[in-house]
């Protein structure tokens, strides 16, 4: 059900914790043109952002009234130095970032004790407290994903209410089911008594709502959804977009279509909330023919607004999740939820085939999650994959040393290789010792991609004709 609402805290006082006013420019607040955003892929668009205007879902469980954009806590804005205590994240900024989604209607905000290198708890915490509790709805993880001891689980479930302040969590999620297969889901959650544990946490109100995101062995998604009766998820936390819907093993043989998780939730009555809307970044940051494709169809959108027009034009959707660096993603996005223009039947065939282009253009499943890091070899994993990924959409991949643009597309990738990633930190560094891979929650065999980038890089080094 999509409802609209500005209860709450009144405008005055929004304008005056936000500053310059909620109306206040781009430039002003980022620092950067919106014309040259590399998220929205050079393709924003600007104009006011409605403050009245946001699409809300309910919550069939709860009665939660959750703003169909959701902010995601895993990117936050990041300081040059770390600070005194070691955080590395900018307050100033978050708490810049949190006055403005508040006051344009945002009211869901998803974190996890390892994000932001373990400190995004802390500083979502602190942006927040600054606001009456019922302003706003946290979820947070259980991501006990190394020596997943009862003891460890449960110091870090507790950690979670003293970084976020609070004394109840509206959405709590055992973290990235799936990785590892049920092997794996009963070391973390089954042996050592923590999914009963959590279960008898909501029953006392310390969880609000309990649910799971999955990523990995469908056969895990399967069997917690034959355990509803027991369980009674409140929600499930799934990755979904026009690629992923219906050709996720396409992009990873490993990935479940969307189309199938969707489905499944929809039989038993399960609020989905999405992940990954963007696909890592790669429907922001889109191959040039395709970003003028979905211009030409919508002049005044900008490229990324249509996979967030797809993720919440279903109406299983309670929030879709987007973690939001600078101002204007986070101002792009409003515009796209403020209120959300659901996609046509039409629009639907649309977005199939340009999935069925991207398809074209083999990009790595990367989406930066950090999840691999730090590497015990000094890698850069996420830095190698996405310059990889970059290059691949700026036609900078030569299929051959006979292709006609060889000599600009091997400069531009070395160059670009080693500005993007220093010497010391290439994927000619990686000994396929794979501590990082059941790390992945897009099971990318990383040493594999490693030695295969590794390679590509020195046959452009060499010249040599492949």
């Amino acid at each position: 059900m999509e409802t609209k609402d500005k209860k709450g805290m009144d405008r005055r006082e929004f304008l005056k914790r936000l500053g310059a006013g909620a109306a206040v420019s781009v430039a002003a607040l980022a620092g950067c043109d919106p014309k040259n955003n590399p998220v929205t892929g050079d393709r924003s668009v600007e104009g006011e952002v409605p403050t009245d205007k946001m699409t809300y879902r309910m919550n069939p469980t709860t009665g939660d009234r959750v703003s169909l954009l959701g902010y995601g806590c895993m990117r936050w804005p990041q300081l040059s130095a770390p600070a005194a205590d070691g955080n590395v994240a900018d307050q100033e900024a978050v708490n810049r970032l949190v006055d403005y989604a508040i006051a344009h209607g945002v009211n869901y905000f998803d974190t996890a004790p390892v994000y932001v290198q373990g400190f995004s708890e802390k500083t979502t915490g602190i942006a927040l407290k600054r606001y009456p509790r019922d302003r706003f709805f946290i979820a947070t993880k259980m991501s006990n994903f190394s020596n997943p001891t009862r003891e460890n689980s449960l110091a870090m479930y507790r950690k979670s209410f003293a970084d976020l302040q609070v004394d109840y969590i509206d959405y709590y999620l055992l973290h990235s089911v799936g990785g590892g297969g049920m092997e794996n889901f009963s070391r973390r959650y089954l042996d050592n008594g923590v999914l009963d544990f959590l279960l008898r946490e909501r029953e006392a109100g310390r969880i609000r709502n309990l649910g799971f995101s999955y990523h990995g062995d469908v056969k895990v998604f399967d069997y917690l959804l034959s355990r509803q009766d027991e369980y009674k998820w409140d929600f499930v936390q799934i990755q979904l977009n026009y690629v992923d819907w219906k050709h996720a093993k396409e992009v990873n043989t490993k990935n479940t279509d969307a189309e199938y998780l969707y489905g499944e939730l929809q039989k038993r009555g399960i609020p989905a909330v999405i992940m990954e809307p963007l696909l890592g970044g790669r429907l922001s940051k889109v191959p040039d023919h395709i970003g003028t494709r979905l211009k030409q169809r919508r002049p005044a959108s900008s490229v990324a607004s249509w996979a967030f027009r797809f993720a919440g034009s279903f109406p299983g959707v309670l929030t879709v999740l987007s973690g939001m660096t600078y101002m204007e993603h986070l101002q792009d996005n409003l515009r796209t939820y403020s209120p959300l223009e659901p996609l046509t039947e039409d629009d639907k065939g649309f977005l199939e085939e340009t999935a069925q282009l991207m398809l074209r253009y083999p990009t790595i499943p990367c989406n930066d999650c950090q999840y691999c890091m730090p590497c015990p070899y000094g890698l850069d994993i996420p830095g190698i994959l996405l310059h990889f990924n970059k290059c691949v959409n700026e036609g900078n991949v030569p299929a051959s040393s006979q292709d006609a643009n060889y000599r600009q597309a091997r400069r531009a990738f070395l160059v670009g290789y080693d500005r993007s990633v220093p010497r010391l930190r290439q994927a000619a560094r990686c000994i396929g010792c794979s501590q990082c891979v059941p790390h992945c929650p897009q099971n990318i065999d990383i040493p594999a991609q490693m030695q295969r980038i590794d390679g590509f890089v020195e046959d452009l080094k060499q010249g040599r004709e492949f």
